[in-house]
């Protein structure tokens, strides 16, 4: 038997993301609920905002989102395989435009109901516990604007001889 001891066994954080799980399995029962086959809701942000900004490059659907060049054109590619948006030559030899395809276009303002009514539900909760989950952002903001989380766990692996193998 191992001397190991698996630190996953232990997340600070866990009912957190246990939290976020649930409030996101609930909003993909609504998804099924209406029937929107093949719909990820990893991509109804960006499909929202295409809705909003009509055809636009990738880079700038990107900056629209606060994701990166990158991450985003991987994303388009698997929303465009899925038959939610189309791509065409940009402005210039290395740009795409991304835009809504029919499908999409059917549902978008169903997906814009869903993120309206959200948004609401959590104002409510908000507005029902004494300490609300935005004050605490901005509490760990103000905590990591005066030292970084990167910072913090350097400082911590910095004394772990198993990092420093």
């Amino acid at each position: 038997m191992s001397d190991f001891i698996d630190p996953t066994d232990h997340a600070v954080w866990r009912p957190l993301w246990d939290l976020q799980a649930t409030l996101d399995a609930d909003i993909a029962r609504l998804y099924a609920d209406a029937a929107t086959d093949g719909l990820k809701m990893a991509w109804v942000k960006e499909l929202i905002k295409l809705h909003a900004l009509g055809p636009v490059t990738i880079t700038r659907l990107a900056a629209a989102v606060g994701r990166t060049h990158s991450a985003l054109s991987q994303k388009v590619s698997a929303m465009r395989a899925a038959g939610w948006v189309q791509t065409s030559p940009g402005p210039d030899g290395r740009a795409k435009n991304v835009e809504l395809t029919d499908k999409a276009r059917r549902v978008v303002e169903r997906l814009a109901a869903e993120w309206r009514a959200t948004e609401a539900v959590v104002a409510e909760i908000e507005a029902e516990i004494p300490y609300g989950m935005l004050r605490v952002v901005r509490d760990i903001e103000a905590v990591l604007s005066r030292r970084s989380f990167h910072d913090r766990i350097a400082d911590k692996l910095a004394g772990d001889p198993a990092w420093e193998r």
